[in-house]
């Protein structure tokens, strides 16, 4: 991705080929570095997976807006993923959130995938468990079930689970009105993988559920354990317009906090 060029009448002509002359150059050594990662990687694990170099298109496209330039290219190549790394200067294991991934969290109209910084350093050799974080309502009941048949296609394991978020006090009111949200997220986490076929048993294992309790997003997620293959799939927010991808403020959470990828699916009907 990469800027438009200019468009200067008179005198500033040559100016603006000397622009459009630089902006090429960068677009190529760009795509040069891409090509020589996806060699360096792309090893018998890849070629069994179909991803030779003959299937890889390497393209520039000119857009003033990074992540908005990423959705129209998506929509004109008929993408089923965007895929970005954290922004610079974010701490590495964690996604930090830059311009382009926040143009693509609030208007992509395909599932858009963040990786922690660092991560392509050593990433897994295959996916170990795809984890959903679950919270009622039918934006994630959809998302359980994509989830689920993605986890059997791939002959992982699935895994829901819903965060509850506590203020660390101990009043007997809170703590009663805590033991209500924790029995609540548990029966919702049941009820959803009764509730959806495809999702009581994904990769040929039961689906596993956990409620993750703590004094913030952080904490909870810290509660238990990420394999080095593992994924988050969390659903747009509700509130968001259909068939886009729109962040709510849990979510957020859950992408700053984490030390895995993210995917966030597009809002359905």
């Amino acid at each position: 991705m990469q800027p438009p060029a200019r468009s200067t009448p008179g005198p500033a002509r040559a100016e603006e080929s000397a622009w459009r002359a630089y902006l090429r150059e960068q677009a190529d050594a760009t795509l040069a570095q891409a090509r020589d990662l996806i060699a360096e990687h792309a090893g018998p694990a890849a070629e069994s997976a179909g991803a030779t170099r003959g299937e890889v298109e390497y393209l520039a496209h000119s857009h003033r807006g990074s992540g908005r330039g990423l959705v129209e290219l998506a929509r004109r190549r008929g993408a089923d993923v965007v895929v970005i790394g954290s922004a610079p200067g974010g701490g590495r294991g964690r996604i930090s959130v830059g311009s382009t991934a926040d143009q693509l969290l609030h208007s992509s109209s395909v599932p858009v995938l963040l990786a922690p910084r660092g991560y392509g350093d050593g990433p897994p050799a295959a996916i170990d468990r795809l984890t959903v974080a679950y919270r009622r309502g039918p934006g994630c009941d959809a998302a359980v079930t994509d989830a689920a048949r993605t986890a059997a296609t791939l002959g992982v394991p699935l895994r829901l689970v819903t965060l509850v978020i506590s203020s660390g006090r101990r009043a007997r009111i809170e703590e009663e009105m805590l033991v209500r949200l924790r029995d609540q997220a548990a029966a919702d986490l049941h009820a959803a993988v009764r509730g959806r076929r495809p999702a009581r048993r994904a990769g040929g294992r039961p689906v596993e559920v956990e409620v993750l309790e703590g004094r913030n997003v952080a904490q909870a997620l810290g509660t238990t354990s990420w394999l080095p293959g593992e994924m988050i799939i969390c659903a747009s927010s509700d509130t968001g317009p259909l068939r886009r991808v729109f962040l709510g403020d849990t979510s957020i959470k859950i992408v700053r906090a984490s030390t895995c990828p993210v995917m966030i699916l597009t809002r359905e009907p």
